[in-house]
């Protein structure tokens, strides 16, 4: 099964190392946001094709979203036949967009969680893939709750998918409820850019 990679950081490296290390899967190509970031140095040390450009990217069984900040286009998610799956540091559909663990520290959530979800044209509006939680200690920070708990969460939740997906061939998607979406603003006023 061919996967392609896009995102940036930590996440998106340490995606990369363990979905490469699947049996049956191969890592296609990876697009960093960031030239020189370790995702992209990761990728040139498995000896996986970069491509900046999104509309390059090749056909794939499908595509992960690892800290990507990037809007994905329709024309690029229809290159992979199971879309692109996303992880989101929230328990979607609570704390939709950019800043969602800022957000669930500010609101005292006393549950934090991550979400693998099937990208589409909305903002983290997609289909549900995975969830998992874990709560959040006091004297978290946005940082610390991101090293400490959901980063490494999306790694595993992110493998997961791709490893049941090879295994059975279908993913479980469940429409988010949006009785319980909630949005909240980007705290840095970064807007998504295409591309």
């Amino acid at each position: 099964m061919n996967v392609v990679i896009i995102g940036q950081g930590w996440l998106a490296a340490e995606t990369l190392q363990a979905v490469a290390a699947l049996a049956g899967v191969t890592v296609a190509a990876v697009s960093p946001e960031h030239s020189g970031d370790r995702f992209e140095e990761a990728a040139t040390g498995l000896g996986v094709p970069v491509e900046p450009a999104l509309d390059r990217l090749p056909a794939c069984e499908v595509m992960l979203a690892a800290h990507c900040h990037r809007f994905v286009p329709a024309a690029v998610r229809a290159k992979a036949w199971h879309g692109v799956l996303a992880y989101h540091p929230s328990l979607l559909p609570r704390h939709r967009g950019r800043d969602a663990i800022h957000w669930t520290l500010a609101m005292r959530d006393p549950i934090a969680g991550g979400t693998v979800y099937q990208m589409d044209d909305g903002a983290d509006t997609g289909p549900l893939v995975a969830q998992a939680w874990c709560h959040v200690l006091p004297g978290d920070t946005p940082q610390s709750l991101w090293r400490r708990a959901l980063a490494p969460m999306g790694v595993r939740l992110l493998t997961k998918a791709v490893q049941d997906l090879a295994r059975h061939g279908t993913l479980p998607l469940e429409a988010q409820d949006e009785r319980a979406a909630t949005w909240e603003p980007s705290l840095r006023r970064v807007a998504l850019r295409e591309g």
